[in-house]
């Protein structure tokens, strides 16, 4: 018996169509992976954007001694600083200091504790003494605040006639993120 219905016939690509072909999916993986590429370079943008606003924004004090160790003054180079306040950690006796005018260290309010604590040794002794510092400044329109972990850097003196005085050496950074308690574990292992 034979079968009436016809068989399909197979049909070969011409070069032609395969040339075609081979160029339809090359267009289509160049579309492709031009706007991956756009898309990645975008995202790069966005982070690279971010970080620039997180380094422009970010505190970063300089400390300046003056007056002979009398005082360290604190600025920002890339901004106004508008209120500053220094908190000393509960156990040495030392009151918050929070300059109106200029924002600055003293030593005087320091130097009573200081040389209390390190009485009954040698005259001459450096230290760090563990404090909390909070600016508060302006970053262009947004107003910002930070609190970080610093080491005031001390030394003491003695002298001929009139006892020990204190110097204040310098200013180092310990924790760009500052808290009470890193306050007061700083302030155990650094005691004098």
């Amino acid at each position: 018996m034979s079968d009436p219905s016809p068989r399909p016939r197979r049909r070969l690509l011409t070069l032609a169509e395969f040339v075609a072909l081979a160029g339809l999916i090359v267009a289509g993986l160049t579309l492709y992976l031009n706007w991956s590429q756009r898309r990645n370079d975008a995202a790069d943008k966005a982070v690279a954007i971010s970080v620039q606003r997180q380094e422009r924004g970010r505190l970063d004090l300089l400390a300046t001694v003056e007056r002979h160790g009398d005082r360290i003054a604190l600025r920002d180079p890339r901004h106004d600083l508008q209120d500053v306040s220094i908190i000393f950690p509960k156990a040495s006796g030392i009151d918050r200091q929070t300059p109106l005018a200029e924002p600055v260290i003293e030593a005087g309010p320091i130097a009573g504790p200081i040389l209390s604590l390190t009485d009954k040794g040698a005259d001459d002794r450096e230290g760090r003494l563990p404090v909390l510092i909070t600016a508060r400044y302006w970053d262009g329109d947004t107003a910002r605040s930070a609190t970080g972990l610093y080491e005031i850097i001390w030394r003491t003196e003695g002298r001929l006639l009139r006892g020990r005085i204190l110097k204040l050496e310098g200013l180092r950074l310990r924790d760009r993120v500052g808290t009470a308690a890193k306050l007061d574990a700083a302030w155990a292992s650094a005691r004098p």
